[in-house]
């Protein structure tokens, strides 16, 4: 059970889980609450706008997540047995858990986390939205078999889904809210202000998944080298690799407090970033600038793991700002 349950990096399954939970509670859910609408049969009284998507199907979206995130683990380790016998030297497929049983978890995941997202887009309406958790289940294997072996475009599908965690959130949120308000208000209300908030998080995401990946690749090195990978540092070298990653924390920074001056503007946000995210990231800047070992390197990627997290426990400090009008 332990093997198993490294095998689908049961920590990195808990922040999915985490993640959507908040967006739906700590952010979409607050935001609506600022949104007024007049619904008909109350003519001249107006109330708030909730969440319309039910629950237990908001469940299956994060199951249907959840279990293709998984998926795309087991894979991930299937095809990277012998590189991560250099890197690590150690491995789980092949070891504690049989090749032919890891493939059989994997099919299983997709199969029940595809089928979980055609169900839950059969329930807004829009039952070919299905077509995207086909479409990353495929990508995430391809992305295994492939695409990591090649310059920059596998660091970019992690980012992209990892991205899409938040994203996936709002956008089966948004078709319930349409159906529900254009059919009970007197007038459909603007939803742009959740897709903003929303879309911040997953910007956020993208850019810190592509410099923990990049990392990454720069502390699995030794064994893309013998295999023949085109990662970013074995084309362009360890060097430049590290510039490029230092340069994209410098502009993740740099749109943080961008963000905050011409949109947020108030004091316990600019304490948060400042704090929680912005001295962890400068922090990981300069262990990565020092790093000459696999262990210094594995160091920054866990602090960029730090990074992430208290990005997302930002969407905490949105909801008590927006529950307690303190903007």
């Amino acid at each position: 059970m332990k093997a198993f349950l490294k095998l689908i990096r049961w920590p990195n399954l808990l922040i999915i889980i985490l993640t959507m939970i908040l967006m739906r509670y700590a952010v979409i859910e607050p935001v609506l609450s600022k949104i007024s609408v007049t619904l008909y049969g109350i003519a001249g009284t107006t109330s708030k706008m909730t969440l319309q998507l039910p629950f237990y199907d908001f469940l299956f979206l994060v199951l249907a997540t959840v279990l293709i995130a998984a998926g795309g683990y087991v894979i991930n380790d299937y095809f990277d047995i012998k590189t991560d016998l250099i890197n690590r030297g150690k491995v789980i497929v092949g070891t504690k858990i049989p090749r032919r049983q890891a493939m059989m978890w994997h099919n299983i995941f997709n199969m029940v986390g595809v089928a979980a997202g055609f169900y839950v887009s059969w329930k807004v309406g829009f039952f070919w939205m299905g077509v995207l958790f086909l479409l990353v289940s495929g990508l995430l294997y391809f992305y295994s078999a492939s695409y990591k072996r090649q310059f920059l475009i596998g660091n970019i599908i992690v980012a992209v889904l990892t991205a899409m965690v938040p994203m996936l959130v709002v956008i089966f949120e948004v078709p319930a809210l349409y159906q529900y308000y254009a059919l009970n208000a007197v007038k459909t209300p603007d939803l742009s202000l959740i897709l903003y908030w929303i879309g911040g998080f997953a910007i956020f995401a993208f850019l810190t998944t592509l410099i923990r990946e990049i990392i990454k690749d720069i502390e699995d090195f030794e064994g893309d080298v013998a295999y023949g990978r085109n990662t970013i540092p074995v084309v362009i070298g360890i060097l430049t690799t590290k510039i490029m990653t230092i340069s994209l924390m410098f502009i993740t920074l740099a749109m943080l407090y961008l963000v905050w001056y011409f949109f947020l503007n108030e004091i316990i946000t600019l304490l948060y970033l400042t704090v929680a995210v912005a001295a962890p990231l400068a922090f990981t800047i300069f262990q990565l600038i020092i790093s000459k070992s696999r262990t210094q390197l594995h160091s920054a990627s866990n602090l960029m793991k730090i990074v992430m997290l208290t990005g997302i426990l930002y969407s905490l400090v949105v909801k008590i700002i927006l529950t307690y009008n303190l903007y």
